[in-house]
């Protein structure tokens, strides 16, 4: 009779369609890295996210239940270039997960994998809340997305040899798909170019880059400084001679200042999701690109 049962219920897993190997655990910092994640690993990962494209990144807390996930991963995905330094080196000292831990096999940085900008000369707390190893919200250019996939197809097949040909394979598909669509994306770009802007906080610097956006000023007078009503009022007087065409927010910023330096300036505010899930249109990464540019090209015409 339990011969009967363990043989009925293994019959019963194997209707469920499970795959025979267990999955890959994954702890990703970031909404997009997760995505990227389960696009490369399919059902070779369960993925879990830490952050939603509705939280500041550098300003999470390392609650309990993301300690436990912590403890149980296989693989942690990181942002890194310090964008998680105030809260992930505590929760990798909490998890006491050797596998995951800096320099470990399953600790992977997506920073690792393309060169960033805006290195500072020096490093002063005065001038806000800046990085050491250079700007590290590198999500919004596509071409980093692309370096970035290359890498983490081959961690995945690092930590998992066994599946290696199954990744290699998710990775080419996923490449061949992103570079057709950064070629859509590439020839719809051309209005946005030298377009006058002001962004909220300097997590927009890659995406200005690719499109070719002018940015004239930021609404924070130094990196993760709330702007004051003194600075707001000299900002307008600045930007009266040279004005905006738009006013780039992110879905998680509080849009208090974006909205009275609108009225003002007469510029229209622009919310980008940012992140995977910022938007219901930004379903996955594809869907954040797409939703981006239809978004700042509405509003360039």
């Amino acid at each position: 009779m339990r011969n009967l049962i363990r043989g009925a219920l293994a019959l019963f897993i194997l209707s469920l369609g499970l795959p025979s190997q267990a999955a890959i655990r994954v702890l990703a910092t970031t909404a997009d890295w997760g995505a990227l994640t389960r696009e490369l690993g399919g059902d070779r990962v369960d993925v879990y996210t830490a952050t939603t494209a509705m939280q500041d990144v550098h300003r999470v807390e390392a609650r309990p239940s993301l300690v436990a996930r912590a403890r149980t991963a296989n693989l942690l995905v990181a942002n890194g270039a310090d964008i998680e330094a105030g809260w992930l080196p505590v929760l990798l000292q909490e998890s006491s997960n050797a596998r995951i831990q800096r320099g470990a096999p399953g600790y992977f940085e997506a920073t690792s994998a393309v060169t960033l900008v805006e290195v500072p000369a020096k490093l002063d707390r005065a001038l806000g809340d800046i990085h050491p190893y250079g700007n590290p919200h590198i999500q919004l250019d596509p071409r980093n997305v692309a370096a970035v996939a290359k890498a983490l197809t081959a961690k995945l097949s690092a930590i998992d040899p066994a599946s290696a040909d199954y990744y290699a394979a998710r990775g080419a598909d996923f490449d061949r798909r992103w570079t057709e669509a950064m070629s859509r994306w590439q020839a719809k770009i051309a209005p946005l170019k030298d377009v006058p802007v002001v962004i909220m906080h300097r997590d927009q610097v890659y995406l200005c880059r690719w499109l070719g956006l002018r940015e004239l000023a930021a609404i924070e007078p130094k990196p993760g400084v709330p702007p004051s009503a003194g600075y707001l009022g000299q900002l307008v007087t600045r930007l009266s001679t040279t004005p905006p065409r738009m006013i780039l927010l992110n879905a998680y910023n509080d849009p208090k200042a974006g909205k009275w330096l609108s009225e003002r300036v007469k510029a229209p505010i622009v919310v980008l999701p940012y992140s995977v899930g910022g938007s219901p249109a930004a379903k996955d990464l594809f869907g954040l690109f797409d939703d981006t540019l239809d978004k700042l090209l509405g509003a360039a015409k």
